[in-house]
């Protein structure tokens, strides 16, 4: 076991979440000991906090990066909070509108979509659920935290307080032609949603990413990067790898992202974050169940 207080960034979607619905027992005892032995654990999320679901929060965290480091709060204090210049907000939606792409626009408080979303959205959820019915079935699982998506039409956003864009595309090459016509000024990346069919990504500004979220509550904190662990299995941690001292991918990330990182652990339904904690002692298995 180590003596040494870590601090820790969880992924939510693909790393506490699986599937986007369910949260296997381990990963709620792993925080929940991790925490009690002195450890701080905090959340580091492309989500906006508004739409981070209250049974993710329910586990028990030290605060939270979410917007893909546009917001990082410890505890109750705002460590940073950015978002998108008007004009920015405006060329993104016009981009989008133009090439008939749906999409969510966040701020801090929530998400508002374009039309057509929660037909989409609810299509791919039915879709998921179809295509991994076995796995869900067949773990023990704490209880079902999906909820029906949580979202504005995207008439009610204030353009004044979003903080990053998210797309989805039945074209696989949308990412692509997004990033060459926004990549300019935009940090444009592939999203974590996974689509049968083709393509959904992330839209913030550039300079602002997970890396630079961890970057803030470090000096907020005093901490140095050695000192912290990521975890995570999307494009959008790759910035969290390169800060955090320990970066580990989820079995399930892509094997470029694997290499990355430079350390898997096992996947989101077999104890992933656990097996983690344990590997790097920041739990003991004999006391945390």
């Amino acid at each position: 076991m180590t003596s040494q207080s870590r601090i820790i960034f969880l992924d939510v979607d693909g790393t506490i979440l699986a599937h986007g619905e369910t949260i296997a027992p381990s990963t709620i005892a792993a925080v929940r000991a991790a925490r009690e032995r002195g450890h701080l654990v905090y959340l580091c999320t492309g989500r906006a906090a508004g739409d981070i679901n209250p049974r993710v929060l329910d586990i028990g965290f030290d605060g939270a990066i979410s917007n893909g480091g546009a917001l990082a709060v410890s505890g109750d204090e705002t460590v940073l909070a950015e978002l998108m210049p008007r004009a920015a907000v405006e060329r993104v939606m016009a981009y989008f509108d133009e090439q008939g792409t749906r999409y969510f626009i966040q701020s801090h408080a929530g998400v508002y979509a374009s039309e057509g979303v929660r037909s989409f959205i609810a299509d791919f959820i039915t879709e998921r659920r179809r295509r991994h019915a076995e796995d869900l079935s067949t773990v023990a699982l704490a209880e079902d935290v999906v909820a029906a998506p949580r979202f504005a039409p995207v008439e009610e956003a204030d353009l004044d307080h979003i903080a990053k864009a998210v797309f989805v595309s039945s074209d696989p090459d949308a990412v692509e032609k997004t990033q060459r016509a926004l990549g300019d000024e935009f940090h444009v990346i592939p999203g974590s949603m996974p689509l049968p069919t083709g393509s959904n990504g992330e839209v913030g500004m550039r300079g602002t990413n997970k890396g630079t979220g961890i970057q803030a509550m470090l000096s907020h904190l005093g901490r140095d990067a050695a000192d912290a662990i990521g975890i995570g299995d999307s494009w959008n941690d790759v910035e969290m790898f390169e800060v955090c001292g320990t970066a580990i991918a989820m079995a399930e990330a892509d094997p470029q992202l694997q290499r990355i990182a430079g350390e898997v652990t096992t996947g989101v339904l077999d104890d992933g974050i656990w097996n983690a904690f344990v590997r790097h002692g920041i739990i003991d298995p004999e006391t945390a169940a």
